[in-house]
């Protein structure tokens, strides 16, 4: 099911019907109009370069990566194909990003990151002990006060919050996820869809349950009919492919 994303009644002024003609005009080589878009459009650059801010690159740098893939888009965006023009321009505002990692190195774990990390492992083994059981994210993160989907990817480091939709037969199910709103909320929705995309079905699934309605692995075993270790073993298998993806 391909995303999509509103627009808004009013943009900066704008209703939908002129942010449209807005688009129209940009495409069809009007300058102005493509300033316009550009500057309508530069919170998607601030969202997306506060996703790899902290990895070892000065924000600054990415910001001015981001505003160059978004000039990208807007001169390579096609109005007919029927695709929301912010979700086109995520993927070429963070390819350009991601090209900052690939000459200067890995990317790294931020100081932050590592620190909300320790905290969620030590209160899920907490609470391990306290419940005789795995507590589930809902539980850990409302022990620690924190967001569920910040709690996860505390956990492991990966996954950012987004909406899906699959079942173990291919069949639409949906998930409703906590997200932030606005653009942070679509760069996130994007970049784990795209590296979710990489999954089969059954491995999708798995995440959904784990992570995004906060099932035990014992009650995603049932569910997949698996066993609770195939389980423990395929989620850590999953999560260490998704790391790489998000990682790229």
């Amino acid at each position: 099911m391909p995303i999509t994303e509103s627009f808004p009644k009013t943009q900066k002024g704008g209703t939908s019907k002129e942010y449209y003609e807005l688009l129209k005009r940009a495409t069809n080589g009007d300058s102005a109009a493509q300033t316009a878009v550009i500057e309508r459009n530069l919170g998607l650059v601030h969202a997306a370069a506060r996703r790899f801010a902290g990895r070892g690159i000065e924000y600054d740098d990415l910001y001015q990566a981001g505003c160059m893939g978004l000039v990208k888009a807007v001169l390579g965006f096609d109005l007919s194909r029927g695709v929301q023009f912010s979700t086109y321009a995520v993927p070429v505002i963070m390819g350009e990003m991601r090209r900052l990692f690939r000459d200067d190195g890995p990317i790294k774990v931020s100081r932050t990151l590592k620190e909300q990390s320790l905290k969620a492992v030590r209160t899920r083994e907490k609470l391990s002990l306290k419940l005789g059981r795995e507590p589930t994210i809902g539980e850990i993160s409302s022990e620690l006060g924190m967001d569920p989907a910040e709690t996860a990817q505390a956990l492991e480091a990966c996954a950012a919050p987004v909406s899906l939709t699959v079942d173990e037969d291919g069949e639409d199910i949906q998930a409703d996820i906590p997200v932030e709103s606005g653009e942070d909320a679509l760069v996130d929705r994007l970049m784990l869809k795209d590296a979710l995309g990489h999954l089969d079905v059954k491995d999708r699934q798995l995440i959904i349950l784990r992570y995004f309605q906060n099932k035990t692995q014992s009650q995603t075993a049932e569910i997949l009919h698996m066993t609770q270790v195939q389980v423990s073993r395929r989620e850590k298998k999953i999560l260490k492919a998704l790391k790489i993806k998000l990682s790229e």
